[in-house]
């Protein structure tokens, strides 16, 4: 087994403060994931997924109050509808801020946040006091990577380490809503 694959979550924190990308399970997948104030590191996460920048990606935390300073301030009436489903697998577009990098939310004027309630997602985002970058683990076009062989095929000693721990039990990725409409844009 390589040594940077471990289910040590002090280490993965440590990787991250470093400016690593991490391989982390969440609620059905893989995910790769670095600081989101780390530019250089996003960027690499999108070149290790040869993923356009224009998609955009998804911030998870454990808590509101990590995604506050990448959103803009939420209406009550859209934070009835959020609160409910967090901590939870449901992933919302909401309204980002304008200085918040491009790389970060592609082309849109929102960006797609989720409080986990991954306990290994939730305990990582605790340990670094900030939100989490999270893409599924696989090239453009891949299946998501399930568990730590299928990482390595696919990055092998690409990422700065790998958290080997159980994955949620969701068979798909979270659900994503859009919270200006409520509308469902991913289905679980």
């Amino acid at each position: 087994m390589h040594h940077f694959v471990s289910n040590n979550i002090a280490a993965a924190c440590q990787a991250v403060q470093q400016g690593k990308v991490i391989a982390y399970p969440t609620e059905a997948v893989f995910g790769l994931g670095c600081n989101p104030a780390n530019l250089e590191a996003v960027q690499r996460i999108l070149t290790l997924k040869q993923r356009p920048a224009h998609k955009g990606l998804i911030l998870i935390a454990a808590d509101l109050q990590q995604l506050a300073p990448w959103l803009l301030p939420l209406e009550a009436a859209l934070l009835q509808q959020i609160l409910p489903t967090w901590p939870g697998a449901v992933t919302w577009l909401l309204p980002v801020r304008p200085e918040v990098s491009p790389l970060i939310r592609g082309e849109h004027d929102t960006l797609a946040v989720r409080v986990t309630a991954h306990p290994v997602c939730r305990e990582l985002c605790h340990c670094l006091g900030h939100p989490l970058i999270s893409t599924s683990a696989n090239l453009n076009g891949q299946e998501p990577a399930r568990n730590v062989t299928e990482i390595l095929q696919q990055f092998d000693q690409q990422l700065g380490f790998v958290l080997d721990a159980p994955l949620g039990g969701q068979l798909q990725p979270t659900q994503i809503r859009d919270g200006r409409t409520g509308q469902v844009i991913r289905a679980s």
